[in-house]
């Protein structure tokens, strides 16, 4: 079986700081459903997620795989056994190629945690950046995933692996799963350092991660700052994709490259009220107090991420 270290630079500054007194969303109850998107291509979404995109509610991983001739390419491996059974079994359902290839978008728990199920066979697939967090803070990460998500949803379960394809900064990578190709890109910095973005070729069809959470109202969450690298990579990869582009999210039901320029308008304008704010010479508590952006209010956690994550690491990288 494999074993998967996780890094905790998602905690960073937010160590002892649960989002709610519930969990985000359930990983015992959660249940993923396959939605075919192209020949061969699905994405993999939690039921419900239409309905809780539209009300701006926090949905649960959002994955998918990519069959080709000569085995199957699978993004995300989700939270716990629970969860990533139910995938590898959706790809079941579809086919009976081989799983050959895992990529993680990100060395977040929800998205990799299932490393260690899959078998010893599957190539694992990352950026460098995120195993090279990946060796000294596992127990630190799953403290806050299990304070976020809950004990008893498996978290408690993690032991640590390692992948055996690493993409470097500025890297790309181009997988052929026979009759068809799977390219994995790092556009730059977009929440974690170490963000992968996966397109097939031809298909008009990409998996953001969670740099992309959902579609419109969801927004970005500035983990670890960043605002002006975050906006710039997330501009570059609206610019490298046509219109007709089906987005998968990394939280989300299918949509489209609309999503992306909401988030990047939503950064933009976080930069324009907060670099006002420091010219008026206001500190970081009034800032918050000021750069309400009603404009892109709707999601749930709005009241959370946004004064208490975004604008603060706004102020403090444009100071």
């Amino acid at each position: 079986m494999k074993h998967f270290v996780l890094s905790a630079a998602i905690t960073m500054g937010l160590t002892g700081t649960a989002l709610a007194q519930e969990p985000v969303w359930d990983g015992n109850t959660v249940i993923l459903e396959s939605q075919k998107i192209a020949d061969g291509v699905f994405a993999v979404i939690p039921t419900g997620a239409d309905e809780m995109a539209t009300a701006g509610y926090p949905i649960a991983t959002t994955g998918g795989f990519v069959i080709g001739e000569t085995g199957v390419l699978v993004i995300e491996s989700m939270l716990n056994q629970r969860l990533n059974t139910q995938l590898l079994n959706l790809i079941a359902a579809e086919t009976d190629q081989p799983v050959r290839y895992l990529v993680n978008t990100s060395y977040h728990g929800d998205h990799a945690y299932g490393n260690q199920y899959l078998p010893d066979s599957v190539i694992v697939i990352q950026h460098a950046n995120t195993a090279a967090y990946m060796v000294e803070h596992l127990e630190a990460d799953k403290a806050f995933m299990i304070q976020n998500f809950g004990q008893g949803r498996g978290i408690e379960d993690v032991v640590a692996t390692d992948a055996e394809i690493l993409v470097g900064e500025g890297g790309s990578l181009s997988i052929d799963l026979g009759g068809v190709s799977v390219d994995i890109r790092d556009f730059g910095f977009a929440q974690t350092g170490g963000d992968l973005f996966i397109s097939v070729s031809g298909a008009n069809i990409l998996w953001t991660g969670n740099p992309i959470v959902a579609q419109a109202p969801a927004v970005p969450w500035l983990l670890s700052g960043h605002l002006v690298e975050t906006r710039d990579t997330l501009q570059s990869v609206y610019d490298a994709f046509d219109a007709e582009t089906q987005v998968v999210p990394g939280h989300g039901p299918v949509t489209d490259i609309a999503a992306i320029k909401w988030s990047v308008d939503y950064l933009t304008a976080i930069e324009t009220e907060v670099s006002a704010a420091i010219v008026d010479g206001l500190n970081v508590e009034d800032t918050v107090a000021r750069v309400q952006l009603s404009d892109f209010q709707g999601y749930a956690l709005f009241g959370w991420v946004h004064p208490n994550m975004n604008v603060p690491a706004a102020y403090s990288d444009l100071k």
